[in-house]
């Protein structure tokens, strides 16, 4: 990286602890694709990277494994988590169970304000791909899904996929960036809407199978760990 562009991680901002921030800049990091599945993460490294201490490194690490978006490898430390096939299948498996439920009640109890607030987050997901920003990819779908559960009325339902949202999120976002995604990912995410508007609940649920179905193949197709021997530089 030249000398004369600041390193994207550097905090340079006040508002919050330095834990806080170095938390945000390492998860944004490792959704978007800045470490990949598998880099390891040496603390030294990140040190000078982000301009905090060891100590904070270390707790934001942790905090990372906690969410599943770290993994420490016996003799090798921390590293960006690369999840197994089989956990990559009881993922989706949950996911494609939940969310099939919860697109068959939004659809049969969606309210216009909760139409509303699936357009404008599916909106905010198609902007996000047309400005080619990953994360904004990732936060307005998880408004959509958010909405979603929250018009069918499946408060725990949610809950549980949120105690999975670390993991989640780095699936999604391993999906995202595939060749097409943009197109095929939105058209899947489109039916399920449409059926909701629709007021077809079997229709939403299966456009929900259907498109967790298609991300599942993805996930799987990005193979196992990626840059396990490289230090972040």
């Amino acid at each position: 990286m030249p000398d004369s562009q600041p390193d994207a991680l550097l905090i340079d901002r006040p508002a919050k602890t330095l834990r806080q921030l170095a938390l945000e800049k390492m998860r944004e990091a490792i959704l978007t694709m800045k470490f990949r599945p598998g880099e390891r993460l040496v603390e030294r490294a990140l040190c000078e990277r982000l301009g905090v201490s060891r100590s904070v490194v270390r707790e934001v690490l942790r905090h990372l494994e906690s969410e599943g978006l770290v993994e420490t490898i016996p003799n090798h430390g921390p590293a960006v988590a690369a999840p197994e096939p089989a956990k990559i299948a009881q993922i989706y498996e949950l996911r494609s169970m939940l969310e099939a439920l919860a697109a068959r009640h939004c659809a049969a109890r969606a309210t216009p304000a909760d139409l509303a607030a699936l357009r404008t987050a599916l909106e905010a997901v198609r902007a996000g791909y047309g400005a080619g920003e990953p994360f904004t990819v990732l936060a307005a779908t998880a408004r959509f899904y958010e909405a979603m559960f929250r018009a069918a009325g499946r408060q725990v339902a949610w809950e549980l996929l949120v105690a999975l949202n670390g993991r989640i999120t780095h699936l999604r976002a391993r999906t995202i960036s595939t060749s097409g995604r943009e197109r095929d990912g939105m058209a899947e995410m489109q039916a399920i809407l449409d059926a909701i508007i629709a007021r077809d609940p079997d229709a939403a649920a299966a456009a929900s199978v259907r498109h967790l179905q298609n991300a599942l193949q993805l996930a799987l197709k990005q193979g196992p760990a990626e840059s396990q021997s490289h230090s972040p530089n």
